[in-house]
């Protein structure tokens, strides 16, 4: 366990909130966040180390290119509020780590935000870095909503589905290969139900699958194998 996570201590406390959408309409994208605090203390019970992390990340089927800039606008307002160097590095935290490098570094959406072992120190104390999860958290309603309430009555096909199930068995895929929340929870015993509560209901693979070029599907998966600059 010490091994997995690179740390030195005799235990650990962890406390965070995390959730994932996966809604039945393929024209509104999957999101999921989480925030996240981790302690290490000896054996004497006095701490050694506490970090902070987190994100929000969103992953649609279909790219509507003025809900990524509406998405990833209202998190760079919020990492700008706080510290003017944020989004830029934690925009590029997130579109490297949400990765299926198995898969030719293809993304498993559009990104957001998302850092991790963020310490504590002069300038950034305890109370600065969980007041900057709060407001992370409390931006979802932001981000997300005025989305899920623009295409939540969008007609959809069975194609539209079937792509759907294909881009989630991409996010199974990342979720089970190399998502460390994951792992994490897996290797510490953790209740199962909840370790996997991030998996879709229903997911898809077919060998070798590739949409039409140029399609709408294909858009959406080139903007998956190369990030963009959304805010």
């Amino acid at each position: 366990m010490k091994k997995f996570l690179g740390i030195d201590g005799d235990k650990w406390f962890a406390a965070g909130i995390s959730s994932v959408i996966h809604p039945l309409n393929p024209f509104v994208p999957t999101v999921h966040f989480n925030y996240r605090m981790f302690e290490l203390y000896n054996d004497d019970d006095m701490l050694v180390d506490r970090w902070f992390g987190g994100g929000t990340d969103l992953t649609p089927y279909y790219l509507f290119e003025e809900d990524a800039k509406h998405f990833h606008q209202v998190y760079k307002n919020v990492c700008d509020s706080f510290d003017p160097g944020f989004y830029a590095d934690f925009k590029k935290e997130c579109d490297t780590y949400f990765v299926n490098t198995h898969r030719g570094n293809e993304r498993r959406g559009i990104g957001g935000i998302f850092y991790d072992h963020q310490r504590t120190g002069e300038i950034h104390d305890v109370d600065f870095w969980m007041n900057f999860g709060k407001a992370c958290g409390n931006a979802f309603i932001d981000a997300y909503i005025p989305i899920v309430k623009k295409r939540k009555d969008t007609v959809f096909t069975e194609e539209n589905k079937h792509w759907q199930e294909i881009r989630r068995g991409r996010y199974v895929e990342f979720n089970l290969v190399h998502d460390r929340g994951t792992l994490f929870g897996l290797k510490t015993n953790g209740r199962i139900e909840s370790i996997l509560m991030s998996l879709p209901p229903t997911v898809r693979f077919e060998y070798n699958y590739q949409p039409v070029p140029g399609s709408e599907e294909d858009k959406l998966l080139q903007v998956c194998l190369q990030p963009r600059e959304w805010a």
